[in-house]
């Protein structure tokens, strides 16, 4: 009987374990917990939750950053959502008494959000277009691997959870040289972001912006983490 969470960045598996891991690789972590890292987007995360349960995993867990669609949601706050809205609108449940569960062990120490969560193939850097999705889908913010765990996890029939913290606000466009740094795995590759700035230091700014809100998703992302033995468990 275990717990198995899916992570897509680095930059989110630093705020469960300090051990490295390979894009691909899961790993124990201790009381129970199955940690796997993904990569960024939703095939990636479907073969991460599909190989967690192989390994043993009777409920999930998508972890890590969202970026927000409703313009209350700041950053670092934490979203714990009743439902993820799939790309073809598709609503997968989270389960409730472990969504509870998980706002009662914070209560304490950090505000719990809820609401719907929206599933995205893809990276959605500007403003106008999380306006839209807002309007069209009432969903507070979005991510990309999040609908692909439920997937996964209701074919299985277990029970799966969402832990997300803000990132970048409704408001906020994605620096370009941000867009234009990302691989395929929605790593940064430095050289290209450097290559990038050089031409255009005017993205400077907004560069130092996101990392202070990035910062705040993973203090909040920790503070959850500090409880996840309890919280894996249901």
């Amino acid at each position: 009987m275990s717990c198995g969470i899916v992570v897509a960045l680095p930059e989110e598996l630093s705020t469960l374990t300090k051990r490295k891991f390979a894009p691909g690789e899961c790993h124990a972590i201790g009381g129970g917990v199955l940690l796997s890292y993904s990569g960024a987007g939703p095939a990636n995360a479907e073969k991460a939750a599909a190989g967690l349960i192989d390994r043993g995993a009777n409920r999930l867990i998508s972890w890590g950053c969202a970026a927000a669609l409703a313009q209350d949601r700041r950053p670092g706050d934490l979203v714990v959502p009743e439902r993820v809205l799939t790309q073809d609108r598709h609503s997968l449940a989270t389960d409730p008494s472990w969504r509870q569960r998980l706002a009662n062990l914070l209560a304490d120490y950090q505000a719990v959000g809820s609401g719907t969560l929206l599933e995205s193939g893809r990276i959605v850097g500007q403003r106008e277009e999380k306006r839209q999705l807002f309007e069209q889908t009432g969903a507070v913010a979005l991510d990309m691997e999040s609908a692909a765990v439920g997937r996964t996890a209701a074919n299985a029939q277990l029970p799966f959870l969402v832990v997300r913290a803000i990132a970048d606000p409704a408001e906020m466009s994605l620096p370009e040289a941000v867009v234009h740094a990302l691989d395929a795995d929605g790593q940064v590759q430095l050289a290209r972001l450097l290559a990038f700035l050089l031409a255009h230091p005017w993205q400077l700014g907004g560069l130092i912006r996101l990392g202070i809100h990035f910062r705040a998703a993973q203090t909040s992302l920790k503070t959850a983490a500090r409880f996840i033995n309890e919280i894996t468990r249901i």
